[in-house]
């Protein structure tokens, strides 16, 4: 890590390899918690995101709940305006809704991620996020 400055709760973890192919820039993915809930601390350098995706489930299963807990990051769903995310910021991604999340340019963001487990889970990866739709969006 580049930025010595930034300082989070959990731990940083390795390089993100395995989902390499669905972020525009460097990402670290740790285990928080395994089981039947796994919880995942994931965190971007500055200007990482992942591609729009949907998370699949059947019968209240696929949600995805964000818990940010350092830097400050980006999410936002198919539609609907941008949300800052800072640390104590929650937010519940309802199965089926297209979304990305991810780094301001400016900042390192950290979050904790998981998955409400059930019938029919899955992850649908699809295109990035443009970088001059990025580029539009505030530092702050």
């Amino acid at each position: 890590m580049s930025e010595t400055s930034f300082e989070q709760s959990f731990p940083l973890g390795s390089s993100n390899n395995a989902f390499a192919d669905y972020f525009s820039g460097q990402s670290y993915l740790s285990e928080v918690v395994d089981g039947a809930i796994p919880v995942h601390n994931v965190t971007f350098e500055p200007g990482c995101r992942n591609n729009w995706h949907i998370h699949h489930g059947n019968d209240g299963a696929g949600d995805q709940i964000l818990l940010c807990t350092a830097g400050s990051g980006w999410y936002q769903a198919e539609g609907e305006e941008p949300v800052s995310l800072v640390p104590g910021t929650a937010i519940r991604v309802p199965a089926g809704t297209k979304h990305w999340h991810g780094a301001k340019a400016n900042s390192w963001f950290s979050h904790l991620a998981f998955i409400t487990p059930g019938d029919g889970v899955s992850t649908e990866w699809l295109e990035p996020l443009g970088d001059d739709v990025y580029a539009e969006l505030p530092l702050q």
